[in-house]
């Protein structure tokens, strides 16, 4: 059985989970029938498997492909603009010690108010390159667990929103070949007990049509932009930044 580690499991195979989960019902619910289908239990716990691998793949793959458009929705990546002058999420006086802090590290310094205004592109180039180090330095799951923790929960957004059209409509067809086996025992003659499916199913869609939503991800995402920026006060940066700073000179020899 192969090991995932805690971002795979919560933002990916989670998503995957309860995308699937009207599939997953009925699959239980076949396979624990006490009917003579060894087939379709057969069937059924092969489908289980590889549902969920197809379903935890299509949640990454599909999180990244709608990420673009997200992210143009929102106006630009949160890491940049909340870099901005003219953004209000932070005070000016935390903005000035992000742009100090960060310029020291990109031995550059940051674009003042008017430069922002009149080179926006440059600007924005500044911030990204700030937000990409933040990323590189702070991958410490352990000292920068607040974050990592932000990044899973935008990650399960987003990959949960991606898959939602294709979860609804699976949902649907679900549903459907559920009633033809009610209503019409086909194709299976053995009864099933299906109210389960239909419970499941039913709460499935509420929760999708109600929390996955592209103010959820817009919201994860500023969380998780603005944890990111406010790690330039952590002191494990503050740290790497005394550490890496002048060293003293040595006496020279004399005589």
């Amino acid at each position: 059985m192969p090991k995932f580690d805690k971002y795979t499991l919560f933002a990916r195979l989670f998503p995957a989970i309860i995308a699937a989960a009207p599939a997953l019902a009925l699959t239980w619910v076949v396979m624990t029938s006490g009917t003579e289908l060894k087939l379709v239990h057969g069937i059924a716990g092969t489908a289980l498997a590889v549902l969920l691998w197809a379903f935890a793949d299509a949640a990454r793959r599909r999180g990244k492909a709608i990420e673009p458009r997200l992210i143009e929705g929102m106006g630009g990546l949160p890491s940049i603009t909340m870099l901005r002058h003219r953004d209000a999420t932070f005070d000016a006086a935390t903005k000035a010690r992000m742009h100090a802090f960060l310029g020291a590290k990109l031995s550059g310094a940051a674009p003042t108010s008017a430069q922002e205004a009149e080179h926006s592109e440059a600007a924005d180039a500044f911030y990204k390159r700030a937000g990409d180090w933040l990323r590189e330095n702070t991958r410490n799951q352990k000292k920068f667990d607040i974050l990592f923790n932000e990044n899973i929960s935008y990650g399960y957004r987003r990959n949960l929103f991606a898959l939602k059209r294709f979860a609804l409509i699976l949902n649907l067809l679900i549903v459907a070949g559920c009633v033809v086996q009610y209503v019409l025992h086909w194709p299976v003659t053995a009864g099933i007990g299906l109210l389960p499916v239909f419970v499941i199913a039913f709460l499935h869609a509420c929760y999708l049509m109600a929390f996955s939503t592209r103010a959820a991800v817009t919201e994860a995402a500023r969380i998780y932009a603005r944890q990111l920026l406010l790690s330039v006060e952590s002191p494990h940066l503050r740290k790497q930044e005394a550490a890496a700073g002048p060293r003293p000179k040595r006496k020279q020899a004399s005589g």
